[in-house]
């Protein structure tokens, strides 16, 4: 994945997350993400696997489409 998309999924979980009122520490502990690992993903420093993605868009209730840009 390269470093834009990954950025872009980054901001699209973070302002979905904060709509939904939760914190990074809860969307962590929820989905089984270090929340370090989490912030760096929200950062678009590393590439989230589909899986984790997919698990991200269950707990914030959303389809896995309105993360990807």
């Amino acid at each position: 994945m390269n470093q834009g998309l990954a950025q872009s999924i980054g901001v699209l979980i973070r302002s979905t997350r904060k709509q939904e009122n939760i914190s990074q520490e809860q969307l962590a502990l929820l989905t089984g993400i270090d929340r370090s690992y989490l912030g760096r993903i929200e950062r678009g420093e590393v590439s989230v696997t589909v899986e984790k993605l997919a698990q991200i868009a269950v707990i914030l209730n959303v389809d896995i489409k309105s993360l990807i840009p």
